[in-house]
Parts: structure tokens; C-alpha cells; sequence
């Protein structure tokens, strides 16, 4: 195992921002510490080949820009929250609207365009960078003072784990999760419709027009959400309005590091696994990419890309009847999402 460290670039404000990229014998993924960004994921296909997996940009430049979330962490409430607004306590706490009237990851200032502090770590099996901040109380309307800490490792047995811990010293919801977008043919390469996918659930959140959920728990069969057995995107998709953008309720007894979705991509014979201790997985299929601008003078368009988001259902907080998301002083957030990687 290996990590090496370098200057991506410089900020506006003179504040200078790392790239670290952590490899093992058969694999590498890059992070920076501005927004705790995933910038590549290089990984072989059938016949050798490596291949960066992740959608991103070249520089500095491309993440401060970064209008589609790119490889970054979001939160401190991942998707949407109806109204920009929740009430916790008796008390109303307004967001950002940023997404029509909603809020979408937690509006501005985002996450994502933060510097966090960053602490790299190697060992035999297991090397990565640990991600830290304060997210003060009142940052994005949110209450209480946030003590986070995100990790990304890479192990020898070709997994990226991420591990997201939090803390707060008053109660509030919390719903962090990552928004790499994957092509596995590699970005760049065109659509990702013939990418076969596989989610581990009986059930989604069915949307408004507005992609808030109704607060209904629907069957996927029957449905072109029923992903219960592997099929391609393409096969469904047109029968969605506006394209793949929702929850999937994941099937899970307990609070384990379970399997939610497989994807696979026939032509590099690379596949994916999550596997998450979150009771949801949101899956979008890059529906508003749109000629994005991204690395190599790739130019991203709709489709390029797919993100697994794995986290809590989307307007928890104002849905009593979903899991509970709100975090009281004392206790721990404590989530871990698992990536791993073959390719055969």
C-alpha cells in the first residue's frame, strides 16, 4: 500500500489544497482535501486495461466551479428537505433553497466547498486519509455545534471504504454520503445506459414533480424500479419521468455493513458492490448532466454518469414515519459505505 501527497492547487483566498492518491498493487483512487472530493478511481478491466472510473475535472479550478457535486462529500443532509425547511424541538430551522423551494445536500455553504483537515495513514493492508472539521452551529441553518470526521481507505483486497462519524452538543438530523458519479467503461467513454444494475430492495420513495418524496413506501414490483434482479438502465428508464433520481428502501434485519447494489458493465467486465449500513441507497443516473466540461477534455453529457448514494431517506426530517435521522448530544452518527471493485 502507498499514498503520496501533492499540491492540487491554490485558492482565491491564498489557502493551498492537497491531492493525496493511495494505491495498492492492482488499483488507486485520488482525494482531495477541498470538500473531501474523490477526483479519480483508477481500476483494471478484463483485459488489464486501467481505466478512471470516476467523473471529475483536472484542477482546482473544475471543483471550486463544481455546479453537479462531483466526488464530494454533502451534508450536513444529504438530499432533499422540502420547504428548505424543518421543525425540531417546536422550532422552525430554514435551509437554503436551492433546489426550486427545497433544499437540496444542505444548500450553501456547502460542504463540498470546504477545506477540511486532513491526515494521511499507511499501513500493510490498509492505507488512506482521515477528513476532519467543525461545522459551527447555524452553518446552513442547521442547530448545534458538529464535530465530523469522514475517512477513505483503500484496502488490498481492492474495497474503498468510507467511514463518516459525527457529533453534535445539540439535537439535529445528520445524513452524510458521497456523490461520486461511476461510468465503469470509464468517464468519459459515453453513457452508462448499457450498465447492468442490481438494488438490494422491495421498496422505493415514490416523488413529487418536485422529487420530494410522498412519504409512501411503494413496492418495486411490477414497477421499472424493480432492480430486484440485474437489468440495464436503459431498459426502464424511459418509463421514468425525468430519468432514475429516487430511494430505494434497502432490505436489511440489522445495522450491518450490507450488500444494497451491484452494478455491472459488460464490455470491461469491471462490476461494482456497495455495501452500506444505511437503511437507504438513492440511485441517479446523471439525468441533468448536460456538457459538462470534465477531465482529459471530456465533455460529460446525460448519462455520463450513475451515483450510489447510500444514506437515510430523503425529507426525514419532516417525515416522522421514515428513520429517524435527528442526533442528540451524547450519541454518534456512525455510518460506513463499502466500494468494492472486480474486474473479470
Amino acid at each position: 500500500m502507498k499514498i503520496k501527497k501533492r499540491l492540487f492547487g491554490v485558492l482565491s483566498n491564498g489557502q493551498k489544497v492537497s491531492l493525496f492518491t493511495v494505491s495498492s498493487r492492482t488499483m488507486s483512487f485520488s482525494v482531495t482535501n477541498y470538500g473531501c472530493i474523490i477526483t479519480s478511481i483508477m481500476v483494471p478491466g478484463k483485459d488489464g486495461s486501467m481505466e478512471d472510473v470516476a467523473l471529475g475535472y483536472s484542477t482546482l479550478d473544475g471543483y471550486v466551479h463544481n455546479p453537479v457535486f462531483f466526488g464530494c462529500i454533502v451534508g450536513r443532509y444529504a438530499n432533499r428537505i422540502a420547504g428548505a425547511s424543518f421543525t425540531l424541538d417546536g422550532k422552525i430551522h430554514r435551509l437554503t433553497a436551492n433546489d426550486g423551494p427545497n433544499c437540496l445536500h444542505s444548500g450553501r455553504p456547502g460542504y463540498h466547498k470546504m477545506v477540511w483537515e486532513a491526515t494521511p495513514f499507511c499501513k500493510s493492508s490498509e492505507a488512506g486519509v482521515v477528513f476532519t472539521r467543525i461545522s459551527p452551529a447555524g452553518e446552513q441553518g442547521f442547530p448545534g455545534n458538529c464535530d465530523l470526521k469522514v475517512s477513505y481507505s483503500l484496502t488490498a483486497d481492492d474495497n474503498i471504504v468510507i467511514k463518516y462519524l459525527a457529533r453534535t452538543d445539540e439535537a439535529c438530523p445528520v445524513n452524510l454520503t458521497n456523490h461520486t458519479y461511476f461510468n465503469l467503461s470509464g468517464a468519459g467513454s459515453g453513457t452508462i445506459l448499457d450498465h447492468s444494475v442490481q438494488l438490494f430492495a422491495d421498496h422505493y420513495l415514490p416523488v413529487d414533480a418536485q422529487a420530494i418524496p410522498t412519504g409512501d413506501l411503494a413496492p418495486v414490483e411490477g414497477t421499472p424500479f424493480d432492480f430486484r434482479t440485474p437489468k440495464a438502465i436503459r431498459r426502464d428508464i424511459e418509463a421514468v419521468t425525468g430519468g432514475y433520481d429516487h430511494n430505494w428502501c434497502v432490505n436489511r434485519d440489522d445495522s450491518s455493513c450490507a450488500p444494497v447494489a451491484g452494478v455491472y458493465e459488460p464490455l470491461s467486465g469491471r462490476a461494482l458492490t456497495v455495501y452500506s449500513t444505511q437503511p437507504g441507497v438513492q440511485l441517479y443516473t446523471g439525468n441533468f448532466l448536460n456538457g459538462e466540461k470534465g477531465k482529459n477534455g471530456d465533455v460529460y453529457g446525460k448519462h455520463a454518469g450513475f451515483c450510489l448514494e447510500t444514506q437515510h431517506y430523503p425529507d426525514s426530517p419532516n417525515r416522522p414515519a421514515f428513520p429517524d435521522t435527528v442526533i442528540l448530544p451524547g450519541e454518534r452518527y456512525n455510518h460506513e459505505t463499502i466500494w468494492h471493485f472486480d474486474y473479470n
